[in-house]
């Protein structure tokens, strides 16, 4: 037996060889992150410049687009070397730290998109009394807390929980690093990584599922018993971010299917896609269902795709 930290590097067996296409795929996959960082950049930029988006619905948005860009360079910069790479392996110390990436960007995600409820929730629910709820004070809390929980709970998870296992082997049957697959390696005790899990699952990720489904159950209502206008604001605020909570609720509900349920009959790309989804359609999903759905973004670009001068002292 020995010791996770003793293991100089892991083995990626999910990568199987495309002989010259290795380079047609390096193409594609490149092309693919350029296009999640250019899409996402452009909307940090937009929502930075023009002081008409500095409500809490975009701010909260620009910390999601944000999320986008650390997790997807989380996996792709690894994915694109090793796509080219003959022999697939990666060090335990960046595998660890890949680990730490992927979970706290999902974290972050998950945590980000109860948060943008809870701000819908209240704007449509309570309107008059929106801005003495959703102050700037508060917004740099929930900001806070959207990203240091996670960040701080995977660091434990990491570096408390995994660091320690005692390893019987280093082959991990995925493109990346993932906590769960190394966890399956170890020959020593795992209750106690299997007990915080689902601890973790119950009490955090139900608590945030339930309050989601509370708040949209909640505008639902407003939105029977309303006016057209009440109803119209409604859909066009809600519809891109149950759009995105859905595509990441499935996307996350395939990789643990497939993780956890090992189903090695499947074909192996269906396999790779399954256990990519919701790290890579995610981060370019996003900045167009928000970029093409909501209005005051899409007035914005339409400034700047046709040369006019941007205000940015709009209120």
């Amino acid at each position: 037996m020995i010791n996770s930290t003793q293991v100089s590097h892991f083995t990626l067996a999910a990568y199987f060889d495309t002989g010259v296409f290795k380079y047609l795929y390096f193409l594609i996959i490149l092309t693919f992150y350029l296009s999640i960082v250019c899409a996402n950049v452009f909307l940090i930029v937009v929502i930075c410049m023009n002081r008409s988006l500095h409500e809490p619905m975009y701010l909260f948005l620009c910390s999601l687009f944000v999320n986008e860009l650390y997790g997807s360079t989380g996996l792709f910069l690894l994915l694109l070397v090793q796509v080219l790479s003959d022999v697939h392996t990666v060090s335990a110390s960046l595998c660890f730290l890949q680990v730490f990436c992927l979970y706290s960007y999902g974290g972050i995600e998950f945590l980000t998109l109860a948060i943008m409820s809870y701000d819908r929730y209240l704007a449509i629910c309570y309107p008059l009394q929106y801005n003495t709820h959703m102050t700037l004070n508060k917004i740099a809390k929930l900001t806070a807390l959207i990203w240091l929980y996670p960040l701080l709970m995977n660091m434990f998870i990491v570096y408390y929980l995994t660091l320690p296992l005692q390893l019987c082997g280093n082959i991990i049957n995925k493109v990346y690093c993932d906590n769960y697959y190394i966890v399956k390696l170890a020959c020593s005790d795992t209750t106690l990584n299997n007990a915080f899990g689902l601890t973790h699952m119950f009490t955090v990720i139900f608590g945030l599922i339930l309050m989601i489904i509370y708040t949209y159950i909640r505008i639902l209502k407003v939105c029977f018993s309303g006016s057209k206008q009440t109803r119209q604001k409604a859909v066009s605020t809600c519809t891109p971010h149950l759009a995105s909570l859905l595509n990441f609720s499935s996307g996350c509900f395939f990789e643990i299917v497939q993780s956890r349920f090992d189903l090695y009959n499947l074909p192996i790309m269906l396999r790779i896609f399954l256990s990519l989804y919701w790290l890579t359609c995610q981060p370019l999903i996003n900045p167009l269902l928000y970029g093409l759905k909501m209005s005051k973004i899409r007035t914005v670009y339409k400034r700047l795709l046709f040369g006019e001068k941007m205000d940015i002292s709009d209120n």
